[in-house]
């Protein structure tokens, strides 16, 4: 067990790690990213944008729920901006939503690029399950060589 576990759960932790990842690589112009914990945590990939889209709580509530009901990706209107959701998951981990929003797309354009923006959605899932897997990784090689390091450390 992580010793950090118990303030911070593992969904948490992941959605920290995803965001830095993923958030310095997206264009200036380009779609808003936010991800959303089931606690309602979020980590937007800019602030001041993701704010002046002006999404209702509700409707951002009501999309969640659709993502929950299982109808992925869910693509919508809000305030003039085409946003897209889809549950962001790895094997161990249920991290919760990931949110992109494009502000200058036109819901014809939206619906006409859907294969592209699940792509992205779904390279984001990718991200998200090799950051979780590469520590899991870590975790078991620490633990192996642990006993190693014990014993080698010198008696006075």
């Amino acid at each position: 067990m992580d010793m950090y576990d118990s303030m911070f759960p593992p969904s948490y932790v992941l959605n920290e790690q995803v965001a830095r990842h993923v958030f310095g690589s997206l264009p200036e112009q380009g779609p808003i990213v936010a991800i959303i914990d089931k606690a309602g945590n979020r980590w937007p990939s800019s602030s001041e944008e993701f704010s002046a889209l002006n999404i209702d709580e509700s409707l951002l509530n009501d999309i969640c729920a659709k993502v929950d009901d299982g109808a992925e990706p869910v693509i919508t209107q809000a305030n003039g901006a085409s946003i897209a959701a889809a549950q962001l998951a790895t094997d161990q981990t249920d991290c919760g939503y990931l949110i992109v929003a494009l502000p200058r797309y036109c819901p014809e354009s939206t619906l006409t690029h859907t294969d592209l923006i699940e792509t992205v959605l779904n390279q984001i899932t990718l991200i998200a399950k090799l950051i979780e897997n590469n520590r899991f990784l870590c975790e078991l090689q620490t633990r192996h060589h642990a006993p190693y390091r014990e014993s080698q450390v010198p008696s006075n």
